[in-house]
């Protein structure tokens, strides 16, 4: 059985007393209730280890939004995966699409990222999606069909299961704008036929698939009763500790 998952994204958001705040009061909500979905915490990198400490005692995970491609060395910034490991981080976002946009990462160097996050078991949660105008052309099958091959097809069989994936189109990522259940279902249906030809059908059954891009409260549970959608990767709402609940009680 795949997970449900709900993770909450919070991008460069939050002071440290604020971040400690939330991930307290988030922690003693999830206290009060089974949740039926697996909850992680994706802060800026600087309250990753106090994430993951609080994650110890608490009923979430811990992630991180970003990661470098190299092991090691002179790249003045950045954050290996080995480090990530180091002070318990569990997953990773990867291949967001302001990571592509503003950074210009491109399939290769996600691809890479991947890597590193495999060999230090650390779990990625894959970004893809299209732009408006590649929806509007009728490309958005093609768009997302070519970011998962190029970034993840070179890996085996045992790898992909250990891989989360997030369609985040990015017409919907911090706009309002939010894809309709029909067409959150369709796409999501699509990345599973794509990994049920790549590997097998057993394999793409086991592969969670989240929603990004505007889901909060009001439309959470429409999203996630839809076959192919496992859960949602989360922005801006995951910084309200209600909408944020909201969300992971829509299971």
């Amino acid at each position: 059985m795949r997970k449900n998952i709900v993770a909450g994204n919070w991008k460069m958001n939050l002071g440290f007393d604020d971040a400690e705040d939330l991930i307290d009061q988030i922690n003693e909500e999830l206290e009060n209730f089974k949740s039926n979905a697996e909850v992680i915490i994706c802060p800026p990198s600087p309250y990753l280890e106090l994430t993951s400490d609080m994650a110890e005692e608490g009923y979430f995970s811990c992630g991180a939004q970003n990661v470098a491609q190299w092991n090691n060395g002179a790249y003045t910034g950045e954050v290996s995966a080995q480090m990530l490991d180091s002070i318990g981080v569990e997953y990773c976002i990867v291949g967001h699409s302001e990571r592509r946009k503003y950074f210009n990462e491109t399939s290769e160097e996600i691809a890479q990222k991947i890597d590193r996050l495999m060999e230090n078991d650390i779990i990625p949660i894959f970004c893809c999606g299209e732009a408006l105008e590649q929806r509007e052309a009728g490309k958005h099958f093609e768009v997302v069909e070519n970011q998962i091959k190029e970034s993840l097809f070179h890996l085996s069989n045992e790898q992909i299961e250990n891989i989360v994936i997030a369609y985040e189109p990015v017409w919907a990522i911090g706009t309002g704008k939010t894809a309709t259940s029909d067409q959150a279902q369709e796409m999501h249906a699509h990345i599973r036929s794509l990994l049920e030809k790549k590997y097998s059908k057993a394999i793409a059954e086991e592969i969670s698939i989240l929603y990004g891009g505007s889901c909060n409260s009001k439309n959470a549970k429409e999203l996630f009763a839809n076959k192919d959608v496992d859960g949602g990767l989360i922005g801006g709402a995951s910084l309200k500790k209600e909408d944020f609940i909201a969300i992971i009680k829509s299971f």
